[in-house]
């Protein structure tokens, strides 16, 4: 296995929360040590049929825990789907019957192995040892916890505020969920910021049942194609796994700048400084094709691409544009960098480069179909790839850098 310093830099790639670091580090030392995998344990409920790019940011967290050599536990809540998880909703949830639930996990199981490896992957359902427990174990279970310590949660405090119900039976999903990590004996859960609550249950019981403490790592809630709220089905900003290629790339190329440097972070193990040094259009593009691969194969992602830039190049651009310029690394004074402004005033479609900057300021120059709005940007130019320039409404220019 690889080295400590090692496997935390790939560990804690996006994440938000440790608790507690030192916990963490303990654990891999000894498991080097002891030539032992970590369990790591991450759990979903089947609520729905389709997974979508938010629910995997999980599971590459778990896909970086398998590539270290731990082990891997993917937890479908069978059994806790059927109650409903009360976290973030404003009342009780409609739950779902058994046949649902068992439907929705069939596609779960299709899914995640476009990312984990099946054959490094263990996966459980928590009705094999909730399914089997009597009344009387149930009640030693809920014994392990306080019903203040359960009202200190956000929603419960909300609800009670606002006097909405809370049902009983909702108190069970925490603790639900906990015992699943001592049943699992898991080192290590993953959940989202928002399950901060349940996976802290998973640690307090697991030390009351004799185990060493869980550590608990939590990951962020990626935003949707808006780029405001969190992704969602039932929001419409969602990509899911199972889109057709052309429709996931488009949707991929529709994020903000911004937005996608998050998406590189928290879906791939790309160098985030590699991704900064390219052009805005061709990160994400190329951002759009790792995705389309990783769902529909190499090919499709390939495709996708070809596809996407005839349409770009269809629509936005004359078959003849006004100026065709080469650059040499020669012309320019740091090899492979260009400002903006020069670059716009190297065509000469400008009559300066005071112009260039009101036009850039103006929000009336575009690369590669991107809106520009800084005139202090500077372009990194890739050999032999061409730029596409739209200097205000009717003036079109073609970049090209060669080494």
């Amino acid at each position: 296995m690889i080295d400590v310093k090692q496997q935390l830099d790939l560990i804690l790639r996006g994440v938000v929360e440790v608790i507690h670091p030192m916990e963490l580090e303990a654990k891999l030392t000894r498991s080097l040590k002891e030539h032992r995998p970590l369990r790591i344990k991450a759990g979903f409920d089947p609520t729905a049929p389709d997974l979508h790019l938010g629910h995997t940011v999980l599971i590459h967290k778990l896909k970086h825990f398998q590539d270290l050599g731990h082990q891997v536990l993917f937890l479908i809540g069978d059994f806790t789907g059927m109650i409903g998880d009360p976290t973030g909703v404003s009342e009780t949830r409609k739950a779902l019957t058994k046949e649902q639930v068992q439907e929705n996990a069939k596609t779960y199981q299709r899914q995640i192995f476009k990312i984990l490896d099946p054959a490094k992957t263990t996966i459980e359902f928590n009705s094999r040892w909730m399914g089997p427990m009597t009344a009387d174990g149930l009640i030693q279970l809920a014994a392990h916890y306080r019903v203040a310590r359960m009202m200190e949660r956000d929603d419960f405090q909300k609800r009670y505020r606002d006097q909405k119900p809370i049902s009983v039976h909702e108190f069970l999903y925490p603790l639900v969920q906990g015992y699943d990590s001592v049943a699992l004996k898991a080192d290590v859960e993953l959940g989202g910021t928002d399950q901060k609550f349940n996976l802290l249950v998973g640690r307090e019981l697991q030390r009351d049942y004799g185990q060493e403490s869980q550590v608990v790592i939590t990951m962020p809630l990626l935003e949707g194609t808006d780029g405001v709220k969190k992704m969602s089905k039932s929001v419409g900003n969602y990509i899911a796994l199972e889109d057709k290629p052309g429709d996931m790339f488009g949707k991929v190329m529709s994020i903000s700048d911004a937005l996608m440097l998050r998406y590189y972070e928290l879906l791939t193990t790309e160098d985030l400084g590699s991704v900064k040094a390219l052009h805005p259009m061709e990160a994400k593009q190329s951002l759009a094709e790792l995705i389309v691969a990783r769902y529909h194969g190499a090919e499709a992602g390939q495709e996708a691409r070809r596809e996407f830039q005839q349409k770009f190049q269809k629509q936005e651009f004359p078959d003849e544009p006004d100026v065709r310029l080469v650059l040499a690394s020669s012309d320019l004074r740091d090899g492979q960098l260009i400002s903006l402004v020069d670059l716009l005033a190297r065509t000469e479609l400008v009559p300066s480069k005071s112009e260039a900057r009101r036009l850039i300021g103006q929000g009336g120059i575009e690369v590669d179909g991107q809106k520009q709005n800084n005139a202090s940007s500077v372009l990194t130019l890739v050999p032999g790839r061409q730029y596409r320039l739209k200097i205000g409404r009717r003036k079109f220019a073609i970049v090209e850098f060669n080494s």
